[in-house]
Formats: structure tokens, sequence, C-alpha cells
């Protein structure tokens, strides 16, 4: 029968700085608080390339949109919006010439009135990253 032997030190050692590093590393990993409406970019209803604009009347004309999942609830997973309850944001598809599948292009709209949101936000990298749509005075 074999008796467990102690550890040595430097294997201790290794042991103790390796669970170390995957404890700091997780903590960089951790998802990132929801950014405030005010910090994030900005981009003009003007500004936004044709094909948005156009998205931008239909979600205020409420429709009809080309793509089927249009209008369906956005979960924000990415938790780079405001938090809000489930089903307060909505997706919006901004056609990309050339392509046949819906691209990455995106309005996501938040309110509980789909033809009135509070705000909007358009991503042209799929949700990587959003800018918040203003409506010139």
């Amino acid at each position: 029968m074999k008796v467990a032997r102690p550890m040595a030190a430097p294997q201790r050692w290794i042991t103790v700085f390796l669970g170390l590093f995957l404890s700091i590393c997780t903590l960089a990993v951790q998802a990132r608080p929801a950014a405030d409406a005010q910090d994030s970019p900005t981009v003009w209803v003007s500004d936004l390339p044709r094909e948005g604009q156009e998205t931008y009347r239909l979600i205020h004309q409420g429709g009809p949109f080309p793509y089927e999942k249009d209008g369906t609830v956005f979960g924000n997973r990415e938790r780079l919006l405001p938090r809000a309850m489930r089903g307060f944001y909505r997706e919006y598809t901004v056609r990309t010439p050339g392509l046949k599948h819906r691209g990455a292009r995106r309005i996501v709209c938040g309110g509980q009135a789909p033809r009135k949101p509070e705000a909007c936000y358009y991503t042209s990298d799929h949700y990587a990253s959003f800018r918040t749509i203003v409506v010139k005075p």
C-alpha cells in the first residue's frame, strides 16, 4: 500500500500560482456592466446608411418589415444596452446591399409601444457595439 507524500514546496507554489492565475483570468472575462445610454456614442438618423433610414422609418410606421425576424424580442445578452425587462427591446434588420442573408446591421429599439420607441440603437457589427440613434431637432 502506498502512502501519500506531502507535496514538495515547488509543486505547492506552482499549484498556488496556477490557481491565482485562473482566478484573475476568470475575473477579466466576466461580463461587463450594461452601458449607460449617455455613454453610448450617437448617430444622427440622417447619417445612417440609406437602408438604416428606411428601417427606422418602417419601425415608426409599424411595418411591413421585409424579414420575418424583424420586430422580435432582443435579449440584450451582450449587456451593452441599458438593462430592461425582457421584451423591452426589439430588433430590426438593416438590409445590406449585395447580401442574400440578413447581414450584420441591425436597429434595436426599446419601449413599451413598438411604434413609439423610447430609444433606438444602431449596430453595424452584429451587436458587438451600439450607437444611440438621435433625431436632429
